[in-house]
């Protein structure tokens, strides 16, 4: 294990995180929030110093040594890491007291889940409402792919890149869009960024401040839900609704096909499985759930605004709300946590178990149904018409055991607190999802401040899982990856 090169990296992040956090300073001075400057000068400090003394005792790490251990180490830990420091101006500005409670927060952040403990999110000063936000926008595309983007670690060699960008990027396998790995990244993060400025400048056509465009659109393209109003988007207008619905839905789809539409391969875009797989369950879950919900509200366009809405909140893993779905009926909440479930494309920046697994978990059922009968027979999985590795599907098939067992072991660990199932199961595939809002008393106009401290650790543990595609943090607390190779 290179620990060095790896806790190099991770000081290089925390040098970047404070650069991050620089904006929101700024807007704390401009209104004179003078308590939130001083937590966030205070934090730059402790960071520069954790940072500081990483680099001085890693001066001599070795570059040539880095691979796929290397890469999902190194993941785990930066953002632990960025969390566990990235925090600090919460807690030292006393806008959230509490160091778990202020962890939670920001890990909600970081992962793009949206899951808060905020009972009061309008009470807090504007500097740190836009550091909260932007963590969405940091965390959306990766942190380390940003930095892979815009610096050199490796001269020649091409493995940081490529095993930090397979480690963080979600869904089963992380794919180039063109054949380096630091052009990809670069590629990815201009798609990001565009789409971005984008919503923010429909946003502000529609009458949004400023401010909450930008916050807004930070939590739409990092798919992330952290709201600066109480009612989170239910006070914005129609128009507004409708421009973050389309958003939520855009920023749902694997960037590679934004490419391949840029680059005229429109053909190539339109037919993947995967893209047509996840249009095909948005349209079929809106119309199902607006003729369920259509008797609570005035007009059709009304309830079909808000079931749209929803299904893209929810699909998209985001966690905006404009309406209590805790109220619908029990159809359209089976239809929201079968959502909450299949989530997102990979290679987009939304949670979930991703649709790519969906298919090629069906795909596989139908294979082994095939076997059964022509037991002889060679058969392969097929996608975007070619034979799918066979390493793809066993790594799907332990990620859909692992998914399984850590929400188990979850859901039981917070039933000690005493809440409903409905809560706690909800609870849990809404942080280990990154979905934000679940049902009953952490719905989408509650919170999860009543949960204890234990279970604010396990749900915090789940979001980091869930974001990194659980691999990362397994091997991170794996006895064995610490072990030297015999």
């Amino acid at each position: 294990m290179n620990i060095k090169m790896v806790m190099r990296i991770v000081a290089y992040i925390l040098v970047l995180e404070i650069g991050l956090m620089i904006p929101a300073c700024l807007i704390s001075a401009v209104d004179g929030e003078w308590v939130s400057v001083h937590a966030f000068l205070v934090s730059f400090v402790i960071i520069g110093i954790v940072a500081g003394i990483i680099l001085l005792l890693t001066r001599k790490a070795e570059k040539g040594h880095f691979y796929s251990r290397e890469g999902l180490v190194t993941t785990g830990l930066t953002w632990i890491f960025m969390s566990a420091l990235g925090c600090l101006p919460f807690v030292i500005s006393g806008e959230i007291p509490h160091y778990i409670d202020a962890l939670f927060e920001m890990v909600s952040g970081f992962t793009t889940t949206g899951s808060s403990i905020l009972t009061d999110v309008e009470a807090m000063s504007r500097g740190m409402l836009w550091w909260r936000s932007f963590s969405h926008w940091v965390g959306g595309m990766g942190i380390l792919v940003f930095l892979m983007a815009i610096v050199t670690l490796g001269g020649k060699n091409q493995g940081f890149t490529m095993h930090i960008m397979r480690a963080e990027s979600p869904g089963p396998a992380s794919g180039k869009i063109v054949p380096k790995m630091k052009q990809t990244a670069k590629i990815t993060y201009l798609i990001y960024m565009g789409l971005t400025l984008l919503d923010i400048i429909f946003l502000v056509a529609g009458g949004m401040p400023l401010f909450d465009a930008c916050t807004c659109a930070f939590g739409t393209a990092g798919t992330g839900g952290f709201g600066i109003k109480a009612d989170s988007m239910a006070s914005y207008s129609p128009y507004l609704q409708n421009v973050t619905t389309v958003f939520m839905l855009l920023f749902s789809v694997n960037f590679s096909i934004y490419f391949l539409i840029l680059t005229g391969r429109i053909k190539d875009a339109f037919c993947d499985q995967e893209f047509k797989l996840f249009w095909a369950t948005v349209f079929a879950a809106i119309a199902l759930i607006t003729v369920n919900v259509r008797p609570l509200y005035d007009t059709l366009a009304t309830a079909l605004r808000h079931a749209a809405f929803t299904v893209g909140t929810i699909i998209s893993t985001t966690g905006y709300a404009t309406t209590d779905f805790n109220l619908w009926p029990s159809f359209s909440k089976t239809i929201i946590l079968f959502l909450m479930l299949v989530g997102a494309c990979a290679g987009s920046t939304g949670g979930g178990i991703k649709q790519v697994r969906v298919l090629i978990l069906f795909k596989s059922l139908r294979r082994n149904i095939h076997k059964f009968l022509h037991p002889s027979e060679v058969c392969k999985i097929g996608y975007n018409g070619r034979a799918m590795d066979e390493s793809i599907i066993s790594n799907i098939n332990a990620y859909l055991i692992a998914y399984v067992m850590i929400i188990v072991a979850s859901v039981l660990i917070v039933s000690l607190d005493g809440f409903s199932f409905e809560t706690n199961f909800s609870a849990v595939m809404a942080t280990f999802n990154n979905i934000g809002p679940g049902l009953d008393a952490v719905g989408p106009t509650s919170n999860f401040f009543a949960y204890s401290d234990l279970s604010k650790i396990v749900l915090t543990m789940d979001m980091l899982a869930g974001r990194l595609e659980i691999m990362p943090i397994l091997i991170l607390f794996s006895a064995s990856t610490w072990k030297k190779a015999r």
